[in-house]
């Protein structure tokens, strides 16, 4: 059974085209137009094992955040439909990537239920080429709101902004992908005890 999700969103702002297999290779095509965005939705795509396909057109005359925004609740929204109804999955998943003098840790619950808890280091460079810094914790914020999953990302130190935000996504990557996997000792069960996720 295929596990794909597909959204399209338009809006005044932006046009976004996402489409995600959860069962991939890592193959990725993305374009926002934000070069540094383009390049961790890249690492989302290979770590993860996702196919990924990625396609907005947003208002970057203004700046970048209605394009980096919408992409992210295209992406949530997309990764929920690709999950379809939840049954055999592993559900839970977590991972620690270094990057340098950087660490990321990342856990994510498939829960149904949107959460998230974001830290990083404070005082980080506010710009990495064309892409604002403070964006991070608001992409993870877009695509937990679509995507309702609970997750807690935490960098416990770090120096480089580009190492720091890079690792983040790392760790999102093969949280989200182990969590996501089919347990082969729970096939044709839904991981929960309430029956519903």
């Amino acid at each position: 059974m295929s596990r794909v999700g597909r959204v399209e969103r338009t809006t005044k702002e932006t046009s976004v085209l996402v489409e995600i297999d959860l069962d991939g290779t890592g193959k990725v095509d993305v374009s926002t137009g934000v070069g540094f965005y383009d390049h961790m939705l890249d690492q989302l795509g290979r770590h993860g094992l996702f196919d990924l396909t990625v396609k907005t057109d947003g208002d970057l005359h203004i700046d970048s955040h209605h394009t980096i925004e919408d992409t992210a609740l295209a992406l949530g929204a997309a990764f929920k439909q690709a999950l379809g109804d939840k049954v055999g999955i592993y559900r839970f998943g977590n991972c620690t990537v270094p990057l340098d003098e950087s660490l990321a840790q990342v856990t994510v619950d498939l829960s149904g239920r949107p959460y998230l808890v974001h830290t990083e280091p404070e005082n980080m460079a506010p710009m990495i080429g064309e892409y604002d810094t403070t964006m991070t914790r608001h992409i993870f914020e877009s695509f937990v709101a679509q995507a309702q999953v609970a997750l807690h990302i935490h960098v416990p130190y770090g120096r480089n902004a580009h190492h720091i935000v890079e690792c983040q996504f790392k760790a999102l990557a093969r949280a989200l992908r182990y969590a996501s996997e089919r347990d082969p000792r729970a096939a044709g069960i839904l991981p929960s005890t309430k029956g519903a996720l």
